[in-house]
């Protein structure tokens, strides 16, 4: 199925699945079933595989960055045509598709309503195929190539907070640069980055992703509760570590990011960094980023992000090993994971094979 017109089931699927795929980050369901919806409105905008594009065709990549759990964010969807207006200009080049920078409940969606207003095409070939959380982990390995010059575009915030911002250098300046915006935006900002080859793209990045999201999300709207969960955690191979309560949890907003810590039945310590980090019980590790780990309500079997944990909840805690992923090479690369080790003060790169 190369092509499809997206409608408002496609919405749902894509939501509930992305939230599974987002590890505990990726943004909120509501905001992403408001936007796709939106999208499918206006549009509806057609999915794409990557194999659709020529070689030499360019795409870019949308995103939300900054912390879901800011209580000033504030985009809204005329920010994400807006930003990927602000660099279209910028380039002053054609652009033939857009990509998202990741799956997760908001992010699985982004481009949908840029893709309803502009009739460019949504391509099936994500950043990464689950949530991650940085920019550079989202940029394709681009930080790899030393004489990259990546263009860049945010828009976010209300009042006195809000602003645009478009600027064009080095991949890690111009992150920072995007990541400080969010904050001065309150929290968050809607972003338009990174022009590539579809060829490029096919290559570094995570081709099919949204359509495994899609169909998580299917397998998890089809059952309820406990089932829905079970339905989940069987199609994409994993397993649940632990249903029970949230004993304590911790979390912090610094640059950007949510950061901290829960422990469930206090045997079992979870780290995130906007995304489930590290997963130990009693010491031990038990997964480690880019391994899924995601929480759900235990009565609902809902999918819980990190920022919405709660002192006292019970949740349902599972574990899908990152060889079930649709990864992209981002996630094999040493340089990008170390950077974890320096927020949540845990190994990482020792508990993976990782290649760069």
């Amino acid at each position: 199925m190369a092509k499809i017109f997206l409608d408002q089931q496609n919405v749902e699927c894509a939501v509930y699945g992305g939230a599974v795929l987002g590890g505990g980050g990726g943004g909120w369901i509501e905001e992403g079933l408001q936007i796709g919806h939106l999208a499918v409105e206006v549009g509806p905008p057609q999915l794409v595989t990557i194999d659709e594009l020529a070689d030499e065709d360019l795409v870019v990549a949308v995103s939300l960055v900054g912390a879901p759990g800011a209580p000033e964010k504030y985009v809204n969807p005329i920010h994400y045509a807006k930003a990927l207006d602000l660099l279209r200009r910028q380039m002053k080049r054609s652009i033939h598709g857009i990509t998202t920078n990741e799956n997760g409940a908001g992010t699985t969606v982004n481009g949908w309503f840029q893709a309803a207003v502009s009739q460019l095409p949504v391509i099936d070939c994500p950043c990464n195929g689950r949530a991650h959380p940085t920019g550079l982990m989202g940029s394709l390995n681009l930080s790899e190539l030393p004489d990259y010059v990546t263009y860049q575009a945010a828009v976010g915030g209300k009042k006195d907070r809000y602003l645009e911002l478009s600027l064009s250098g080095s991949l890690s300046k111009a992150a920072a640069m995007v990541r400080r915006a969010s904050v001065e935006a309150g929290g968050m900002v809607a972003v338009a980055r990174n022009p590539v080859t579809a060829a490029y793209a096919r290559e570094n990045g995570a081709p099919g992703a949204i359509r495994q999201a899609m169909a998580v999300g299917e397998k998890w709207l089809s059952n309820q509760g406990e089932a829905a969960i079970a339905a989940v955690v069987d199609y994409l191979g994993g397993r649940v570590i632990v249903e029970g309560k949230v004993t304590d949890f911790s979390i912090q907003m610094e640059n950007g990011f949510d950061i901290g810590t829960a422990c469930i039945e206090e045997q079992y310590e979870i780290t995130f960094w906007n995304e489930y980090m590290t997963l130990e019980k009693q010491g031990e590790r038990l997964a480690t980023f880019p391994d899924l780990m995601m929480t759900f309500d235990a009565q609902t079997g809902r999918p819980i992000v990190s920022a919405a944990l709660t002192k006292g909840q019970r949740i349902v805690l599972i574990v899908v090993p990152r060889k079930n992923l649709i990864l992209s090479k981002t996630m094999q690369n040493r340089n990008l994971l170390q950077t974890v080790e320096t927020i949540i003060h845990k190994k990482i790169v020792a508990f993976l094979s990782v290649d760069v």
